[in-house]
């Protein structure tokens, strides 16, 4: 059963992913989408609740009120999903593409494999701790929602950008290298991990991978972009060490 909730009381990204996050550990709720601009909230039942259960679960400065259920075809509810689906990780597979035709050009004339994934790992930290710093109380509380280490430790999420930052300028200047790998397959594995467990428990939340100026699902592409990237390093780093 799905149905929509007028909430007042968010001024912030963060309120948004705070609240998304409080209402998905409900066990009832199969999933919640919190919209900020709408101060809306779509909610999945597996097992209907009263709206004072609600009320109880979520923090006392937020008001929620029921609009209304809507009665969804099936059929046309999974159509409209997948459709908005990939209209909103277009950007995503927009910014792929550009990392990739950069990381190709940089490399076209004298081609290296190991050359092209460094720069292709450089730039794709680069580009993506960008869009995380942007807005980095907003991609504090989205990150926390699913990776592990940041769920045991909340300081993670404010430097992860920066360790983006860092493990970026690495590869694209060559230093360090086997320490970069190291810490990609570290970093990636474990926020891969929470991705995983999310698609497993078929929760609807946001991704953080870039940031919360551009709204992406996590979707089995926020899968596919960590595994790509967890590959390449581990490839490298098998090369360097074999």
């Amino acid at each position: 059963m799905k149905i929509k909730y007028h909430i007042d009381g968010m001024t912030c990204e963060g309120c948004r992913s705070g609240l998304e996050h409080v209402l998905t550990t409900i066990p009832e709720v199969s999933s919640a989408t919190v919209n900020l601009e709408k101060k809306e909230a779509v909610i999945v039942f597996s097992e209907r609740l009263p709206v004072d259960h609600l009320i109880k679960t979520i923090p006392t400065k937020y008001t929620i009120t029921e609009k209304g259920n809507q009665n969804y075809n099936a059929v046309e509810d999974i159509l409209v999903s997948d459709k908005s689906e990939l209209k909103q990780l277009l950007p995503l597979f927009l910014i792929f593409g550009y990392i990739t035709s950069a990381s190709v050009m940089i490399n076209y004339q004298s081609w290296n494999t190991d050359d092209f994934m460094m720069d292709f790992m450089g730039l794709f930290y680069v580009v993506f701790s960008f869009f995380k710093i942007l807005d980095l109380k907003g991609f504090f509380g989205s990150f926390a929602m699913y990776d592990p280490l940041a769920k045991k430790i909340p300081f993670y999420s404010w430097v992860y950008p920066f360790i983006e930052v860092g493990l970026g300028l690495m590869f694209l200047m060559r230093f360090k290298i086997n320490i970069a790998l190291i810490i990609t397959i570290l970093i990636l594995g474990i926020t891969t991990i929470g991705v995983t467990k999310v698609l497993i428990d078929k929760r609807s939340i946001q991704c953080a991978c870039l940031g919360t100026a551009l709204k992406l699902p996590m979707t089995k592409a926020t899968f596919i972009e960590n595994s790509i990237m967890l590959g390449m390093a581990f490839w490298m780093l098998i090369k360097i060490y074999s």
